[in-house]
Protein backbone atom coordinates (compact mmCIF):
# COMPACT_ATOMS: atom_id res chain seq x y z
CA UNK A 1 0.00 0.00 0.00
CA UNK A 2 1.20 3.72 -0.81
CA UNK A 3 0.91 4.75 2.60
CA UNK A 4 2.63 2.16 4.02
CA UNK A 5 5.40 2.65 2.00
CA UNK A 6 5.93 6.52 2.65
CA UNK A 7 5.20 5.81 6.35
CA UNK A 8 7.68 3.30 6.22
CA UNK A 9 10.31 5.57 3.94
CA UNK A 10 9.61 8.40 6.53
CA UNK A 11 10.87 6.23 9.50
CA UNK A 12 14.08 5.00 7.78
CA UNK A 13 15.40 8.44 7.36
CA UNK A 14 14.30 10.19 10.09
CA UNK A 15 15.35 7.08 12.54
CA UNK A 16 11.84 7.35 14.28
CA UNK A 17 9.02 5.03 13.69
CA UNK A 18 5.95 6.57 11.97
CA UNK A 19 2.95 4.96 11.70
CA UNK A 20 -0.21 7.36 10.33
CA UNK A 21 -2.78 7.73 12.64
CA UNK A 22 -4.73 10.36 10.33
CA UNK A 23 -4.51 12.12 6.70
CA UNK A 24 -6.50 14.76 5.44
CA UNK A 25 -6.27 16.37 1.93
CA UNK A 26 -5.04 19.76 1.44
CA UNK A 27 -3.65 22.19 -1.26
CA UNK A 28 -0.63 20.50 -3.14
CA UNK A 29 -0.34 23.53 -5.71
CA UNK A 30 -1.60 23.10 -9.07
CA UNK A 31 -0.22 20.20 -10.46
CA UNK A 32 0.07 18.15 -7.43
CA UNK A 33 -1.94 16.60 -4.73
CA UNK A 34 -1.15 17.60 -0.99
CA UNK A 35 -1.72 15.52 2.47
CA UNK A 36 -1.59 16.05 5.67
CA UNK A 37 -0.09 12.84 7.12
CA UNK A 38 -0.56 12.47 11.14
CA UNK A 39 1.20 10.64 13.37
CA UNK A 40 1.73 10.55 16.75
CA UNK A 41 3.15 13.79 17.90
CA UNK A 42 4.44 14.86 14.33
CA UNK A 43 2.48 15.81 11.02
CA UNK A 44 3.80 15.91 7.69
CA UNK A 45 3.31 17.39 3.89
CA UNK A 46 2.91 15.23 1.01
CA UNK A 47 2.88 15.89 -2.60
CA UNK A 48 1.94 13.27 -5.15
CA UNK A 49 2.02 13.15 -9.11
CA UNK A 50 2.44 10.57 -11.32
CA UNK A 51 5.61 8.39 -10.70
CA UNK A 52 7.29 9.75 -14.20
CA UNK A 53 7.33 12.97 -12.29
CA UNK A 54 9.90 11.77 -9.62
CA UNK A 55 12.63 14.32 -11.35
CA UNK A 56 10.48 17.17 -10.73
CA UNK A 57 10.47 15.91 -6.40
CA UNK A 58 14.62 15.02 -6.70
CA UNK A 59 15.03 18.98 -7.97
CA UNK A 60 12.75 20.20 -5.73
CA UNK A 61 14.88 18.60 -2.79
CA UNK A 62 17.80 19.90 -4.20
CA UNK A 63 16.88 23.30 -4.53
CA UNK A 64 15.28 23.18 -0.80
CA UNK A 65 18.56 21.99 0.22
CA UNK A 66 20.84 24.56 -1.43
CA UNK A 67 18.28 26.90 -0.02
CA UNK A 68 18.69 25.56 3.58
CA UNK A 69 22.25 25.53 3.24
CA UNK A 70 22.54 29.85 2.74
CA UNK A 71 21.47 29.46 6.79
CA UNK A 72 19.26 32.39 5.36
CA UNK A 73 15.42 31.77 5.20
CA UNK A 74 13.34 29.56 6.01
CA UNK A 75 11.86 26.41 3.63
CA UNK A 76 10.43 23.34 4.44
CA UNK A 77 12.62 20.71 5.59
CA UNK A 78 12.76 17.92 2.93
CA UNK A 79 12.29 14.67 4.10
CA UNK A 80 12.31 12.23 1.89
CA UNK A 81 11.19 11.33 -2.38
CA UNK A 82 10.20 8.36 -4.13
CA UNK A 83 7.97 6.17 -5.87
CA UNK A 84 5.30 3.74 -4.55
CA UNK A 85 3.41 2.21 -7.00
CA UNK A 86 1.71 4.34 -9.62
CA UNK A 87 2.55 7.62 -7.59
CA UNK A 88 5.96 9.89 -7.46
CA UNK A 89 6.12 11.66 -4.06
CA UNK A 90 7.89 14.28 -1.73
CA UNK A 91 7.39 14.62 2.11
CA UNK A 92 8.24 17.66 3.59
CA UNK A 93 8.41 18.81 7.23
CA UNK A 94 4.60 20.27 8.23
CA UNK A 95 4.11 23.97 8.51
CA UNK A 96 1.25 26.31 10.39
CA UNK A 97 0.95 29.39 8.40
CA UNK A 98 -1.19 32.53 9.08
CA UNK A 99 0.51 34.80 10.04
CA UNK A 100 1.09 38.54 8.75
CA UNK A 101 2.19 41.49 9.83
CA UNK A 102 4.43 44.17 8.23
CA UNK A 103 8.04 43.01 10.24
CA UNK A 104 7.43 39.56 8.99
CA UNK A 105 7.50 40.57 5.65
CA UNK A 106 10.54 43.25 6.30
CA UNK A 107 12.61 40.37 7.49
CA UNK A 108 11.61 38.13 4.63
CA UNK A 109 13.02 40.65 2.11
CA UNK A 110 16.18 41.34 4.66
CA UNK A 111 16.33 37.30 4.68
CA UNK A 112 15.91 36.89 0.49
CA UNK A 113 18.39 39.38 0.00
CA UNK A 114 20.95 37.36 2.32
CA UNK A 115 20.53 34.02 -0.09
CA UNK A 116 21.04 36.42 -2.92
CA UNK A 117 24.22 37.69 -2.13
CA UNK A 118 25.45 34.24 -0.41
CA UNK A 119 28.02 32.12 -2.04
CA UNK A 120 26.14 30.44 -5.45
CA UNK A 121 26.89 26.34 -5.58
CA UNK A 122 29.50 25.60 -7.35
CA UNK A 123 29.67 25.63 -10.98
CA UNK A 124 31.82 24.25 -13.79
CA UNK A 125 35.22 24.70 -12.80
CA UNK A 126 34.80 27.16 -9.89
CA UNK A 127 33.69 29.86 -12.45
CA UNK A 128 30.93 31.97 -12.17
CA UNK A 129 28.18 31.36 -14.29
CA UNK A 130 24.68 30.88 -14.48
CA UNK A 131 22.41 27.69 -14.62
CA UNK A 132 22.08 24.42 -12.54
CA UNK A 133 23.28 20.72 -11.80
CA UNK A 134 19.89 19.67 -13.63
CA UNK A 135 17.10 20.79 -15.17
CA UNK A 136 13.63 21.30 -13.23
CA UNK A 137 10.36 22.45 -13.86
CA UNK A 138 8.75 25.97 -13.56
CA UNK A 139 4.79 24.69 -12.45
CA UNK A 140 5.10 21.29 -14.90
CA UNK A 141 7.38 22.74 -17.82
CA UNK A 142 10.61 21.54 -18.27
CA UNK A 143 13.31 24.40 -16.72
CA UNK A 144 16.38 24.30 -18.94
CA UNK A 145 19.85 24.99 -16.78
CA UNK A 146 22.93 24.48 -18.83
CA UNK A 147 25.21 26.35 -17.05
CA UNK A 148 26.55 29.32 -19.34
CA UNK A 149 28.55 32.20 -18.60
CA UNK A 150 26.96 34.79 -20.41
CA UNK A 151 23.77 35.78 -18.13
CA UNK A 152 21.99 37.51 -21.15
CA UNK A 153 22.58 34.49 -23.49
CA UNK A 154 21.38 31.96 -20.67
CA UNK A 155 18.24 34.43 -20.55
CA UNK A 156 17.45 34.45 -24.64
CA UNK A 157 17.77 30.98 -24.76
CA UNK A 158 16.87 29.22 -22.01
CA UNK A 159 14.02 31.11 -20.49
CA UNK A 160 12.83 32.95 -23.31
CA UNK A 161 13.65 31.28 -26.35
CA UNK A 162 12.78 27.93 -24.83
CA UNK A 163 9.61 29.38 -24.34
CA UNK A 164 8.66 30.76 -27.42
CA UNK A 165 9.25 27.12 -28.77
CA UNK A 166 7.07 25.75 -26.46
CA UNK A 167 4.17 28.47 -27.49
CA UNK A 168 4.61 28.00 -31.36
CA UNK A 169 3.65 24.17 -30.86
CA UNK A 170 0.82 25.58 -28.85
CA UNK A 171 -0.38 28.04 -31.86
CA UNK A 172 1.30 30.81 -30.19
CA UNK A 173 1.78 33.86 -32.24
CA UNK A 174 4.43 36.19 -31.45
CA UNK A 175 4.78 38.73 -34.25
CA UNK A 176 8.03 40.46 -32.97
CA UNK A 177 9.56 37.66 -30.75
CA UNK A 178 13.06 37.54 -33.30
CA UNK A 179 13.24 41.42 -32.52
CA UNK A 180 12.93 41.26 -29.07
CA UNK A 181 15.54 38.14 -28.74
CA UNK A 182 18.02 40.01 -30.69
CA UNK A 183 17.79 42.60 -27.91
CA UNK A 184 18.04 41.06 -25.08
CA UNK A 185 21.95 41.01 -24.85
CA UNK A 186 21.88 44.84 -25.14
CA UNK A 187 18.46 44.86 -22.71
CA UNK A 188 20.63 42.36 -19.94
CA UNK A 189 24.33 44.08 -20.51
CA UNK A 190 24.38 45.01 -16.67
CA UNK A 191 26.54 42.02 -15.66
CA UNK A 192 24.82 40.78 -12.50
CA UNK A 193 26.32 38.91 -10.06
CA UNK A 194 25.14 35.09 -10.03
CA UNK A 195 22.96 34.31 -7.14
CA UNK A 196 20.66 31.24 -6.34
CA UNK A 197 17.27 32.21 -6.66
CA UNK A 198 13.68 30.88 -5.95
CA UNK A 199 13.23 30.50 -9.35
CA UNK A 200 9.14 31.31 -9.28
CA UNK A 201 8.42 33.74 -6.26
CA UNK A 202 5.02 34.51 -6.84
CA UNK A 203 2.39 35.23 -3.54
CA UNK A 204 1.08 31.85 -3.36
CA UNK A 205 4.96 30.54 -2.65
CA UNK A 206 5.53 32.88 0.08
CA UNK A 207 3.45 32.61 3.37
CA UNK A 208 4.48 33.64 7.12
CA UNK A 209 3.93 31.46 10.02
CA UNK A 210 1.73 31.52 12.87
CA UNK A 211 4.80 32.54 15.06
CA UNK A 212 5.45 35.38 12.51
CA UNK A 213 8.57 33.57 10.94
CA UNK A 214 9.15 33.97 6.67
CA UNK A 215 8.81 30.79 4.69
CA UNK A 216 9.79 30.04 0.71
CA UNK A 217 8.63 27.23 -0.80
CA UNK A 218 7.85 25.19 -3.65
CA UNK A 219 11.15 26.33 -5.83
CA UNK A 220 12.30 26.30 -9.80
CA UNK A 221 15.95 26.90 -8.05
CA UNK A 222 18.49 27.92 -10.58
CA UNK A 223 21.54 30.10 -10.06
CA UNK A 224 20.72 33.73 -11.65
CA UNK A 225 20.17 37.39 -11.73
CA UNK A 226 19.06 38.39 -8.24
CA UNK A 227 16.79 40.16 -10.19
CA UNK A 228 14.16 37.48 -11.72
CA UNK A 229 13.01 36.84 -8.38
CA UNK A 230 12.06 40.48 -7.40
CA UNK A 231 10.35 40.87 -9.95
CA UNK A 232 7.83 37.59 -10.17
CA UNK A 233 6.96 39.37 -6.81
CA UNK A 234 5.35 41.93 -8.36
CA UNK A 235 3.58 40.35 -10.84
CA UNK A 236 0.39 39.06 -9.51
CA UNK A 237 -0.59 41.79 -7.30
CA UNK A 238 3.14 41.96 -5.23
CA UNK A 239 4.44 41.69 -2.05
CA UNK A 240 3.74 43.78 0.95
CA UNK A 241 5.56 47.17 1.21
CA UNK A 242 7.28 45.85 3.90
CA UNK A 243 9.26 43.11 1.91
CA UNK A 244 11.04 45.69 -0.55
CA UNK A 245 11.74 47.91 1.99
CA UNK A 246 13.74 44.86 3.84
CA UNK A 247 15.38 43.53 0.49
CA UNK A 248 17.04 47.06 -0.26
CA UNK A 249 17.63 47.81 3.18
CA UNK A 250 20.23 44.76 2.65
CA UNK A 251 21.02 44.79 -0.96
CA UNK A 252 19.25 47.61 -2.59
CA UNK A 253 18.45 46.89 -6.40
CA UNK A 254 20.32 48.81 -8.91
CA UNK A 255 18.24 51.52 -11.05
CA UNK A 256 18.02 49.65 -13.89
CA UNK A 257 15.84 47.02 -12.21
CA UNK A 258 12.60 48.64 -13.59
CA UNK A 259 13.56 48.28 -17.00
CA UNK A 260 14.50 44.93 -16.47
CA UNK A 261 11.42 43.58 -14.99
CA UNK A 262 9.00 43.07 -17.38
CA UNK A 263 11.31 40.76 -19.62
CA UNK A 264 12.04 38.66 -16.86
CA UNK A 265 7.99 38.47 -15.54
CA UNK A 266 7.36 37.96 -19.64
CA UNK A 267 9.45 34.19 -19.32
CA UNK A 268 6.57 33.35 -16.34
CA UNK A 269 3.82 34.90 -18.89
CA UNK A 270 4.75 32.68 -21.84
CA UNK A 271 4.75 29.79 -19.41
CA UNK A 272 1.53 30.75 -18.13
CA UNK A 273 0.45 30.74 -21.97
CA UNK A 274 1.74 27.36 -22.49
CA UNK A 275 0.40 25.81 -19.41
CA UNK A 276 -3.35 27.60 -19.27
CA UNK A 277 -3.55 29.31 -22.97
CA UNK A 278 -6.10 31.77 -23.03
CA UNK A 279 -5.29 35.67 -22.37
CA UNK A 280 -1.66 35.16 -21.78
CA UNK A 281 -0.72 34.85 -25.03
CA UNK A 282 -1.99 38.57 -25.73
CA UNK A 283 -0.26 39.40 -22.55
CA UNK A 284 2.81 38.17 -23.50
CA UNK A 285 2.44 40.60 -26.96
CA UNK A 286 1.47 43.58 -25.25
CA UNK A 287 4.57 43.19 -22.78
CA UNK A 288 7.16 42.65 -25.81
CA UNK A 289 5.72 45.66 -27.36
CA UNK A 290 6.08 47.50 -24.04
CA UNK A 291 10.23 46.14 -23.84
CA UNK A 292 10.69 46.88 -27.99
CA UNK A 293 9.08 50.88 -27.00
Amino acid sequence: MMWTHIANHISKVTGETFEINNRRSVSGGCINQGYALIGHGVTYFVKLNQAAQIPMFEAEVLGLKQMLDTQTIRVPKPICCGIAGDSAYIVLEWMEFGGSNSQSWEEMGRQLAAMHRAKEPQSSGGKERFGWNQNNTIGSTPQINTWTADWAKFFAEYRLGYQFQLARRRGGNFPLQDQLLALVPELLAHQPKPSLVHGDLWGGNAAITKSGEPVILDPATYVGDREVDIAMTELFGGFPGGFYRGYNEVWPLDSGYKQRKTLYNLYHILNHFNLFGGGYGSQANRMIEQILG
